[in-house]
């Protein structure tokens, strides 16, 4: 029964979180997540847009948590709005706008927006990016097309640092996936090295002590000759 209860709660977390970016609009949410307090459920938006989110005077707002209350038979919801600074550095961001380019101006142009798209985000300051397109483009079969750039781990400790978001473009021509992987500028890579003014000061002191010691000549044994 207690498992039951879990996958049942589950489910109605995920239809609420589904439910919030269907209604605001695709483009616009980055990330829903749910805090449970003693005082009610605290439905926390991420988006790069709080002035479309939040309405007139909060009127979207109110709206939203109506609805919320009644459909899901939530207690005292409050939502609070986290502003994302810069969209270009949000996975999911960048995902819904290839996706909504791709449907608006067509499968035919992916080349020029997943190059866009790359441009935007290293300008940003990420350290690296990864953009993934499959499905229904311009070729003789169904392919996927990598655009990357700079400096991006796949495996290991390194790669749990990688922001990752997906998301679907429905064209005339089919269903295009679409995976964007991006290295934040903060992210601490382990085994990278920074060559900076400390580390060439200390390369230039460990050199000027190794042509400083004294070079030991060898003497080479003469052949005794009888």
């Amino acid at each position: 029964m207690e498992e039951k209860k879990f996958v049942k709660f589950k489910q109605d977390e995920l239809g609420i979180k589904e439910y919030v970016k269907h209604s605001l609009g695709k483009g616009r949410i980055s990330d829903v997540s749910i805090e449970y307090t003693p005082i009610g459920e605290k439905i926390i938006i991420a988006t790069n847009r709080p002035g479309l989110i939040i309405g007139k005077k909060g009127e979207k707002i109110e709206e939203l948590t109506t609805v919320l209350r009644k459909r899901f038979n939530l207690d005292n919801p409050h939502i609070d709005i986290k502003e994302i600074s810069s969209e270009a550095l949000d996975a999911q961001l960048v995902a819904d706008s290839i996706a909504i380019q791709l449907e608006r101006k067509g499968s035919l142009k992916f080349k020029i927006i997943a190059y866009k798209a790359l441009d935007s985000i290293m300008k940003a300051g990420a350290l690296g990016v990864e953009l993934a397109l499959s499905g229904k483009l311009p070729s003789e079969r169904a392919k996927t097309w990598r655009f990357q750039q700079g400096y991006l781990k796949k495996t290991g400790d390194p790669s749990k640092v990688v922001e990752k978001a997906m998301a679907q473009a429905r064209t005339q021509m089919g269903v295009i996936g679409i995976k964007v992987s991006i290295l934040p500028p903060n992210a601490h890579i382990h085994d990278q090295i920074k060559v900076n003014d400390a580390l060439m000061n200390v390369i230039n002191q460990n050199k000027s002590a190794i042509d400083e010691k004294p070079v030991k000549k060898t003497r080479k044994k003469k052949e005794a000759s009888n």
